[in-house]
C-alpha cells in the first residue's frame, strides 16, 4: 500500500514563506513525475508545479518566480518552497506522484492534503 504523506503547512503573513513537505512510502519500484496541486474554495484543482525524473521543472504562471519544487529520489520524497505568498495561495496543497509498484504500470497517487492560509 502506497501512502504519500505530507507535511508543513499552515498560517503564513501576506510576503512570508512556507515549505511544504512530502514523503512516499510503501513497496515503490519507481516514482515518474512528483508534484503540488491546490485547491481554494470553491475552485477546481489546480497544479501548482511538477518535476520529472529527469529533474525538468513545470510551474503555474501564477507562482513562476515565487514557488520553487525540489524531489529527493533517495528518499521518495518531495518538497515545495514557497516565497512570496499572497493571500491567493490560501488553498489546500496535496502532492501526487507518478509511481510503479511492479515496474510496468505507473498509478497516480495522492496525499491527504494540507492547509496553507496566507493572511494578516
Amino acid at each position: 500500500q502506497v501512502q504519500l504523506v505530507e507535511s508543513g503547512g499552515g498560517l503564513v503573513q501576506p510576503g512570508g514563506s512556507l515549505r511544504l513537505s512530502c514523503a512516499a512510502s510503501g513497496s515503490i519500484r519507481n516514482i515518474a513525475t512528483v508534484g503540488w496541486y491546490r485547491q481554494a474554495p470553491g475552485k477546481e484543482r489546480e497544479l501548482v508545479a511538477s518535476i520529472g525524473s529527469s529533474g525538468s521543472t513545470n510551474y503555474a504562471d501564477s507562482v513562476k518566480g515565487r514557488f520553487t519544487i525540489f524531489r529527493d529520489n533517495a528518499k521518495n520524497g518531495m518538497s515545495l518552497q514557497m516565497s512570496g505568498l499572497k493571500p491567493e495561495d490560501t488553498a489546500v496543497y496535496y502532492c501526487t506522484a507518478q509511481l510503479t509498484l511492479d515496474g510496468f504500470v505507473y498509478r497516480h497517487y495522492w496525499g491527504q492534503g494540507t492547509q496553507v492560509t496566507v493572511s494578516s
